[in-house]
């Protein structure tokens, strides 16, 4: 049923571009909201089973997050991470949000819709909505007009830099115009900037406080996915001239403002978060928790915690799985259940622009992974079944990832997997359950040999050094990165490519990715919206808009004229797929066809899923839940129990889910 459910929430992107609205006249899309309560009840069941849950119901929810995961930022339009947005799309009012079957559904948008198959989209906004301080006092009502300032803000370079461009910049109409506009300004002019200049330029207008239009490039039927992602939110001008535009990135809990269900009236860098109910949210039938505390855990302490009562949820590390899955006796084993696949396609990004720690580049390296067999050893060679033992021992094949787009984002008109389409021309087949997919010792072993002859001509010494970033002190990160180690070691040969493990404090992005000095890093990627463009952009050559290729892979400053041209090839086949938008399965087959040459030439390796196991008092398939966007970590609807749930009955909700 999952394929089910996210095949509906992306139905949308195959259908006829036709009249279509959410709450209004016409014919509505697939993802159309209604004027169905975002609050309102769910299923069958007499009130009073309702209540006796909502007695049941916990009310004060304590969670986790990994110390490597931890916030740094509180302004939803400068950021791109998921430690941060996981946390800020509670504490902001989307124009639309998700069910838990990923589905659109009203949020300030009470309608949507489009008339002219996806080139113009107009939103109808409530008038209920307030911009609230910490302490709940109400500054500024929430309109169209925050939108549009925030619109300005997101392309404007010398305020918000590249962050959050790339959609905006490929869909809307004079958006890529005023980027670089305010990009050839000085810093000073383009952030004097207020939204005039833009409204001439940009297709984006509010005809009353209430009435929100965008006007697209091109068509663009899934546009209204696009409202799910953190560049489409929006900001209070006056929230703007009370900290400076200068202040703004570096707002804090205390002094942004808020719109969503909680605000984050507690943050303790390295320790904990606490959301607490925001009174002021719109949505009053929304079940939210009094407060939701986050703390940093490493995943080794998870299941004491657990044990203790400390914690609501945990997934478990995998020497604790062992320890309850074999052990037929113990308390929690009636209890384990796995996790509902999370949207992020884990890759091995390569950095093409490595330097060392005393800032030197780091030549062996930069040389090594410009060279395509180099890379393809590493892309066939590696057996990751233990590495994928460490997030889920019992099924490990659950993890495997041979793709870059994530599984269930979007399907074909006739209800075809699009990563199921990148497989298939791939060429592999459907998992047995036992092998992984990708690997074959005899290809890794010839290429090796390649790669060990054309790079000795290059005066590359092996073996090759890899330096692999990890955050200090967290013993979960160090044993999956040692099972790393070994698996390059005992794959490859230790006379090839060695794997350092080294550490950061508490930032890698300031201390590893913004210095250049990992070899590759391990990140998952979620989609923003219905749309493999949004996967595959992000590894475009020369495009400001390409998160891993401007932040991870450097590939802008690589020298090497092989791997350039390799990259302008991928990025050629992207840019051309991406100008397809009247017919919707032509378009993925194009994007199709650059996945595969992206994955050919190993410029980015597929790793993992992450599906584990838990012991949790929080039933997921009640959750937001979509393939894209930012908001399935939203405090919201949630179906909880003070007791943990059983395997079995967590069986019942993902049939239930089935069914839908």
């Amino acid at each position: 049923m999952r394929k089910k459910a996210a095949k509906m929430a992306a139905l949308m992107l195959t259908a006829a571009m036709a009249l279509t609205a959410c709450g209004g006249s016409g014919q509505s899309t697939g993802n159309g909201g209604g004027n169905t309560s975002a609050g309102g009840n769910a299923g069958s069941g007499s009130s009073t089973q309702a209540e006796e849950s909502d007695k049941n119901a916990i009310k004060d929810l304590v969670t986790y997050e990994a110390p490597n995961r931890e916030q740094e930022g509180f302004f939803i339009l400068n950021t791109e991470k998921a430690a941060d947005l996981n946390i800020l799309c509670n504490l902001y009012a989307p124009l639309i949000e998700v069910d838990e079957n990923g589905k659109l559904r009203p949020a300030v948008a009470k309608e949507w819709g489009t008339e002219d198959g996806g080139l113009t989209w107009t939103f109808k906004l409530r008038d209920d909505v307030k911009w609230v301080d910490i302490n709940g006092n109400v500054k500024a009502d929430c309109t169209a007009q925050d939108w549009i300032t925030a619109m300005e803000w997101v392309l404007n370079f010398h305020k918000n830099g590249s962050n959050n461009t790339s959609m905006p910049l490929a869909l809307i109409k004079g958006a890529e115009d005023y980027y670089n506009y305010t990009k050839e300004l000085s810093a000073e002019e383009a952030k004097a900037l207020d939204t005039s200049k833009m409204l001439e330029m940009v297709g984006i207008e509010a005809p009353d406080d209430y009435t929100l239009i965008y006007h697209c490039a091109l068509n663009a039927p899934y546009f209204d996915t696009v409202c799910t992602s953190a560049c489409m939110y929006p900001i209070s001008q006056a929230l703007i001239d009370e900290l400076g535009v200068d202040n703004m990135v570096g707002m804090t809990n205390e002094t942004m403002w808020y719109t969503g269900p909680y605000f984050e009236t507690t943050f303790t860098m390295n320790n904990e978060k606490i959301l607490t109910k925001n009174e002021n949210y719109f949505d009053k039938d929304a079940k939210l928790f009094d407060t939701v505390t986050v703390r940093m855990v490493d995943g080794t302490q998870l299941y004491q915690l657990w044990q203790n009562g400390e914690l609501d949820n945990i997934a478990l590390a995998e020497a604790d799985l062992r320890t309850i899955y074999n052990d037929d006796s113990n308390e929690w084993k009636p209890y384990l259940s796995e996790t509902r696949p999370k949207k992020y396609s884990y890759q091995m990004h390569f950095n093409f622009d490595k330097f060392k720690d005393d800032g030197s580049a780091d030549e062996n390296w930069n040389k090594a992974v410009a060279n395509e067999a180099f890379r393809l050893s590493l892309y066939y060679g590696l057996d990751l079944r233990n590495y994928w033992s460490r997030t889920n021992f019992i099924e490990p094949l659950h993890c495997e990832n041979v793709g870059y787009t994530m599984k269930g984002l979007l399907y074909y008109s006739d209800g075809t997997d699009y990563a199921a389409k990148v497989e298939e021309k791939m060429g592999f087949a459907p998992s047995d359950g036992e092998n992984p997919r990708r690997f074959d010792a005899a290809k890794a072993e010839a290429y090796k040999k390649q790669a060990m002859e054309e790079l000795a001509a290059k005066g590359v010494s092996f073996p090759v050094e890899m330096d692999y970033y990890i955050i200090a002190g967290n013993q979960d990160a160090l044993d999956k990165a040692t099972v790393l180690k070994q698996t390059f070691a005992e794959c490859l040969g230790a006379e090839y490519v060695n794997l350092n493990i080294k550490t950061f404090v508490s930032s890698q992005t300031k201390e590893v990715v913004q210095p250049g000095l990992g070899s590759f890093y391990i990140s998952g990627w979620g989609a923003d919206y219905g749309d493999p463009a949004n996967f595959i952009d992000q590894e475009r050559y020369g495009y400001d808009g390409a998160y891993y290729s401007n932040n991870y892979s450097r590939i802008n400053n690589a020298t090497d004229e092989d791997l350039i041209a390799t990259y302008k090839e991928f990025s050629a086949l992207a840019e051309a797929a991406g100008a397809i938008y009247d017919e919707p399965d032509k378009r993925y087959d194009a994007y199709v066809d650059a996945e595969v040459y992206l994955l050919q030439h190993a410029l980015t390796i597929p790793m993992e899923y992450e599906i584990q196991w838990q012991l949790t008092k929080i039933n997921d398939y009640s959750k937001m839940n979509a393939m894209y966007g930012i908001q399935n970590y939203t405090y919201k609807n949630w179906k909880t129990s003070v007791d943990a749930y059983t395997t079995e009955q967590y069986k019942e909700f993902q049939a239930a889910s089935e069914a839908k």
